[in-house]
């Protein structure tokens, strides 16, 4: 299982990698670049043994969301990793972790084609939508993607990711601190501006409204700051995939 994990974590770097280098594309004028998981699938797809790539990164996603399933049932092998809290947080991140890993999957055997996850994203606002009291569960959805952003961000800032990790050489230790807490900013950063596209929908009533990881990206480089931000955040999103390469290594599973 802590084989899978690592593995896992490797592959979840990869995807975080891609997408970080497609959006600093995007940044930087490519406008037929898109810059979420999809887009990072077809990326890996277009290397040599692309194929075997995405294969290889969907089955180590399968893996790590196993070992997340493993520690919301028997808890993680953390001071707090028994606390509910924690279980639950395995178990969310055990369910978009088996959402990325199906996709993978699909996109190898070539029954998906790595859709836009803003196509999504406003499909699955439209259906929600159309339920009763769809609205106030959209807006509810949108604030909890905020909050989880802004939570992530502070939790970066604190290096609360250090409980997570074992012994790292003394050497390596300043390095891997920069890794983790620029790409949770980023990372953080993303969540909580798709989070706010959410709550605008439910707002406006208008499901166009919502956007996934592509469209949010884009949408910085729609700020005063200009290019310069979405270069920035697509380059923290590049170091926390760098980052989760130092947590497959040294994670303390």
């Amino acid at each position: 299982m802590t084989t899978a994990a690592r593995w896992g974590m490797v592959a979840y770097g990869v995807i975080y990698l891609l997408i970080g280098l497609l959006a600093l594309r995007i940044a930087f004028g490519d406008r037929e670049g898109q810059a979420d998981s999809g887009g990072a699938l077809r990326e890996l797809a277009q290397q040599p043994f692309g194929r075997v790539l995405v294969w290889a990164v969907g089955i180590g996603l399968a893996g790590l969301a196993l070992w997340r399933l493993s520690e919301a049932l028997l808890g993680a092998a953390r001071p707090d990793g028994h606390t509910a809290k924690e279980r639950l947080r395995s178990a969310a991140r055990c369910a978009v972790l088996a959402v990325l890993s199906a996709s993978a999957i699909a996109f190898a055997t070539g029954s998906a084609n790595g859709g836009s996850s803003d196509r999504q994203s406003q499909d699955l606002t439209s259906r929600v939508l159309d339920l009763p009291a769809g609205r106030w569960l959209v807006g509810a959805l949108g604030l909890a993607v905020v909050v989880i952003g802004v939570w992530s961000a502070v939790r970066a800032l604190r290096h609360e990711f250090r409980r997570e990790l074992g012994p790292v050489p003394a050497r390596l230790r300043r390095a891997v601190d920069f890794l983790g807490v620029a790409g949770g900013l980023a990372r953080g950063l993303v969540f909580a501006v798709a989070g706010g596209f959410a709550v605008l929908a439910a707002v406006r009533y208008d499901p166009d409204r919502a956007k996934g990881l592509d469209d949010s990206l884009r949408a910085l480089a729609a700020t005063p700051a200009g290019p310069w931000l979405l270069a920035a955040v697509a380059v923290g999103l590049a170091l926390y995939g760098l980052f989760t390469f130092a947590m497959a290594r040294w994670h303390k599973g």
